[in-house]
């Protein structure tokens, strides 16, 4: 066993200096390797974390921007429906007025005539009341002549 334990004890002195050069190579790695690596890893990945929170803020103010264009186009045809209700009314009512004086004009006429036709109708019935009394004495004398012809 004490065998042994020498060839252990000369291994582990003959491994020292390979322990050694791989403690240096280690501590070289994390210096000239991962060090440098880390670090650009961490750039790399806060640049491309700024260049997502980039991308939504873009995505963000298109939205924004979208939802104030739909609002800017809403309000522009509801104006338009408006100009357009407002113009149908002023036609419906410059129609109105139009008709209003065609009835009244209408009406006016109307009634002129009627009163010429009652102005005639009064006419008529003057002359006839004048030409009756005078038919009433053609006819007493055309009948009186007849009646004193046959009391004789």
């Amino acid at each position: 066993m004490d065998e042994i334990v020498q060839q252990l004890g000369a291994l582990l002195l003959g491994a020292i200096p390979t322990i050694l050069l791989f403690i240096v190579l280690v501590a070289a790695y994390q210096i000239l390797v991962q060090g440098p690596l880390n670090r650009t890893l961490a750039e790399r990945r806060a640049r491309t974390e700024g260049a997502v929170e980039n991308a939504h803020k873009a995505i963000a103010q298109a939205e924004a921007k979208a939802a104030e264009y739909a609002d800017k186009l809403r309000h522009a045809r509801a104006e338009i429906f408006k100009m357009r209700e407002q113009r149908a009314k002023r036609r419906n009512a410059e129609r109105e007025a139009a008709l209003d004086a065609a009835r009244k004009a209408s009406g006016a006429k109307v009634s002129a005539a009627k009163v010429e036709m009652d102005a005639e109708a009064e006419r008529a019935r003057q002359v006839i009341q004048g030409a009756a009394g005078e038919l009433a004495n053609q006819v007493v004398q055309a009948v009186l002549p007849l009646a004193a012809g046959s009391t004789r």
